[in-house]
Formats: C-alpha cells, sequence, structure tokens
C-alpha cells in the first residue's frame, strides 16, 4: 500500500510522541489482569431508554474496554468515542475527575489506542447516553495512525488486503461477519435437529474427487506422495455412509484451481451431507426446508432484498428440467436439443467454442450455463441433469442418458447441488472409465479411476441422496454482498 506524504508525517508524529511517553515511563503495553464488566451494547440495551432523572439515581459503575475512536476537546473536559466488538460509545473524560495525572495523559492518547474507561451512566443534554470517566487506562499504544479519510474506508483493493482496518472503520463489513457465523450455527442447529452427524474428512487427498474441477497439487515429503487439496469432501463422506453412519454432514473447506470472480474464490465454504433411504426429490423439500428456516429464525421474513431485487423464499419453488429451462429461455423447439448437430449449431450461434467432439450432454449443459442461468432469479431447482457431466449421480429410470440430480439457483447463481447417489459399484466403475475417456480427450476437469471408492461401494450402499450447498453464496444473499469477496475475511488477492 502507498503512503501519501501525509500519512508519512503522521506516522513521524505518531513515533516522535511514543518515544516521548516512553521517556516519561509510560508502559505503552501494560500486562496484568483486565477488567471489563461491560460491552457498548449491554449498556446502551439496559439504559438507553431511561430518562436522564432516572440514570442520575443509579450508582452502579461499568468498565468498558475498546479502541479510541473520535476526540472532542472543551479545554478542560472532553468528550471521546470507545468502540468494542459490540459498537460505540460516548464517554466524558473531565480533568477534576479523573485527576490531573491521568488527565495530562489521557491528553497525549491518540485515536486507534486501545484503552479502558470506567465510571457511571448518564445522559448529557442532547439526550446522549455518555460514561462519566471517573477512571482511564492506556492498554495498547496504536503506532499507525487510522488515515482520516479512512473513515468509511471504501477503497475495495486495500478493503480486502488490508480487512484488519476494514473491520475497525466499516461497522457494516463487521456485522457481515457476525451474520455469516450465526448463519453456520444455524445451519448446525437445523441439521442436529435431523439427527445428522457432524465430521470430518481429509483435506488432502492422494486422489482429486467428488466434483468436476482442476485441484491444487501439493506434496508429502515422508511419504513420497503427491496430493490433492479437496476439490470435495463426497467421497469420504459416502464411505462413512457404507460404514452405517446414515446422515452426515461436513462444513468443509473445499479448494479449486480456477478462476476468481464476484462468486468464485479459490478457497471456499460448503457444506455437503448424506442421507441414507432419501432421493434427491426428499432433499429438494429439506433444501426449501433448511434455507427458510435460516431466513425465518435470523431475519424474521422469508422475503430478502438482493441487489435490488425482491427474492420470495417461501416453498414450494419452482421445479424445471434443464431441457425445459433452455426451451423456456431460449426460445427454441425441443429437437434443437435432442440433435448433436442442431445443438452443437445453436451453442456456436451463442458464440460457444464448442469443437463439435463433445457429447450432446456437454453441449446442452454449455448452452443452459450461457444462455439459462442468468435468468433465474427466484429460488429454482433445475433438474434431470446429462449423466455426461454427473459421474457420481444415479440414472433416471425412465431416462437412462439423464440422472436424478438437481441444482438450486437464486438470483442467477447456482447455490447447491444433490443428487440420488450412483450406489451399483459396476456402473460407477463405467461412469470413471467414461471419465477417463474425457481426461485423455484434454477435459481437465474430469474424474480419475478411484479403484477403493469403486471398492467401498462393493461391500454395500444403502440408497442415498447427498447434496452440497455453498455457504458463501447463501450468506451473500443473506447480506446483500454483490462479491463473494465481502463474505470471506481473507480472500485471495494477486501479488502487487
Amino acid at each position: 500500500m502507498g503512503v501519501s506524504m501525509e500519512e508519512s508525517e503522521l506516522l513521524k508524529n505518531r513515533k516522535e510522541k511514543i518515544e516521548s511517553l516512553k521517556t516519561d515511563g509510560i508502559d505503552l503495553y501494560p500486562g496484568g489482569i483486565i477488567e471489563v464488566t461491560a460491552t457498548t451494547k449491554a449498556i446502551i440495551a439496559r439504559f438507553g431508554d431511561m430518562d436522564k432523572d432516572t440514570l442520575e439515581q443509579l450508582d452502579e459503575r461499568f468498565i468498558l474496554a475498546g479502541r479510541l475512536m473520535a476526540v472532542r476537546n472543551f479545554g478542560k473536559a472532553t468528550f471521546i468515542d470507545i468502540q468494542d466488538r459490540e459498537g460505540r460509545i460516548q464517554s466524558y473524560v473531565r480533568k477534576d475527575t479523573v485527576g490531573e495525572k491521568v488527565f495530562s495523559l489521557f491528553r497525549r492518547l491518540d485515536i486507534g489506542d486501545i484503552i479502558s474507561v470506567a465510571g457511571k451512566v448518564f445522559k448529557t443534554r442532547t439526550g446522549e447516553l455518555t460514561i462519566e470517566a471517573d477512571e482511564i487506562k492506556l492498554l495498547s499504544k496504536a503506532v499507525r495512525p487510522l488515515p482520516e479519510k479512512w473513515h468509511g474506508l471504501t477503497d475495495i483493493e486495500t478493503r480486502y488486503r488490508q480487512r484488519h482496518l476494514d473491520l475497525i472503520v466499516n461497522p457494516k463489513v463487521r456485522e457481515t461477519f457476525y451474520i455469516r457465523s450465526r448463519i453456520i450455527q444455524s445451519i448446525r442447529n437445523f441439521m442436529d435437529e435431523r439427527d445428522f452427524l457432524e465430521v470430518e474428512t481429509p483435506m488432502m487427498q492422494p486422489m482429486a474427487g467428488g466434483a468436476m474441477a482442476r485441484p491444487f497439487k501439493t506434496h508429502h515429503n515422508a511419504l513420497g506422495m503427491d496430493f490433492y487439496l479437496r476439490i470435495a469432501p463426497e467421497l469420504y463422506l459416502k464411505r462413512l455412509v457404507v460404514g452405517g453412519m446414515e446422515r452426515v454432514y461436513e462444513i468443509n473447506r473445499s479448494f479449486r484451481n480456477e478462476g476468481v470472480s464476484t462468486f468464485h474464490n479459490p478457497e471456499f465454504t460448503m457444506m455437503e451431507f448424506y442421507q441414507a433411504y432419501a432421493t434427491y426429490e426428499d432433499l429438494m423439500v429439506m433444501t426449501e426446508e433448511l434455507i427458510a428456516y435460516i431466513s425465518q429464525k435470523l431475519f424474521d421474513t422469508l422475503t430478502i432484498d438482493y441487489q435490488g431485487t425482491q427474492i420470495d423464499l417461501t416453498p414450494p419453488w419452482q421445479r424445471i428440467t434443464v431441457k425445459e429451462a433452455i426451451i423456456k429461455y431460449c426460445r427454441i423447439e425441443a429437437d434443437v436439443l435432442e440433435d448433436v448437430g442442431k445443438a452443437v449449431g445453436f451453442a456456436r450461434n451463442l458464440g460457444l467454442p464448442i469443437t463439435g467432439k463433445e457429447p450432446l450432454g456437454k453441449v446442452i449443459m454449455g448452452i443452459f450455463d450461457e444462455a439459462v442461468e442468468e435468468n433465474l432469479i427466484q429460488p429454482t431447482f433445475i433438474t434431470s441433469y446429462p449423466i455426461e457431466v454427473s459421474p457420481l449421480s444415479k440414472k433416471s429410470t425412465d431416462n437412462p442418458g439423464f440422472v436424478d440430480r438437481f441444482e438450486l439457483y437464486i438470483c442467477g447463481k447456482e447455490i447447491a447441488n444433490a443428487f440420488s447417489e450412483l450406489n451399483d459399484p459396476a456402473d460407477q466403475r463405467e461412469r470413471f472409465l467414461m471419465q477417463l475417456e474425457a481426461r485423455k480427450a484434454g477435459d481437465e476437469e474430469a474424474h480419475e479411476m478411484d479403484e477403493d471408492y469403486v471398492g467401498a461401494l462393493e461391500y454395500g450402499m444403502p440408497p442415498t441422496a447427498g447434496e452440497g450447498i455453498g455457504i458463501d453464496r447463501l450468506i451473500m444473499l443473506f447480506t446483500d454482498s454483490a462479491s463473494i469477496r465481502d463474505v470471506i475475511l481473507f480472500p485471495h488477492m494477486r501479488k502487487k
């Protein structure tokens, strides 16, 4: 980050002040016990509605700690703002009350310093709830100043690269991450209530599987083996179902070596879960219930606004097949999607880089991704995916070229992916072989053969349905965030 002349002058002055404080024997980073008896939010919640006279009758004393965020000097008295994890409150510091020694030290403090303030609560003439300080302590000195122009820090690049500053000066950003935590907690509550067991599976895997994506590769020296950062926990979670753990879920970090965009980060969070004796249709209902549960529990509504569009989360949601969606939004005849030549021609007209060697299913999905996704604004389940792009899904009994799978779209983006799991080991081996052919033809995202997983299936996996839900994208919706980087504390950035 470039430093302006003004900022370097401020830093120089700050360092000179620090040396002067040290010379006077002031401990800038004192140790020992730190007593904090209240937060800003607790004080405001308890006393915010009380009138001036009632507050004057109270004799309770509180100790708060936080960051000094504003100073307004009036000679022998000063108003300051102190900010803790829950918000801000004003404090009134008088020389007569705290004593000359403390007051003179206090006047040498800077915005950004970490302090504690102790005293009683009162209301000013303008009705602002305030702590009347009878004691003030320096807990940690800030060497670097918070540049004035960063009040309401707006430079996107700086916000992501220096999230600590972003969190200090932008209360809305802090709120986003508190909401994120509450959403994940409510997901856990929902799953636990339905008798799902939370588990952990390996992040480093000897084979990248469970999704069609490019992996990150690393090497383990002691074992002399290459490993891949997981692109999905799927194949491990399904081994657990084989082992008799009939309902499992994992809120997991996954990694995909792909492009970065407003909806893609190379490292992301999803919840993946598996339920024995269920089908993908059962999971559609459960997905509606889960997202409606979060919305109702945390926001007390089933209607949210995302980037100016009102989204109605009231179940049931629209259900439509891949082909029906293409016919509807591309306004084409059904026969275009039955003939490879016609489908390739239509895909090329859309500007897609189609060679003509792709199987029909791949061409159909190319058309869908290009022309349909962006139209799926209200919650929509897309079903009946081509077998070529679904190597782990069970074939549809009435249409063997397609599988029992759905993807959930909201605001034109995929939020969840689920299917009735393929549990026939012979069919699974065939699908892996089909994927190997695709790899030989240059598809870097195709699955490798996983004999160990096929071996696990040979012990018998009950009829099972599984699903992955993009947690970051879900949080984007509920916090009205335009970019995935707004809901990931430390998103990946290109080196400067």
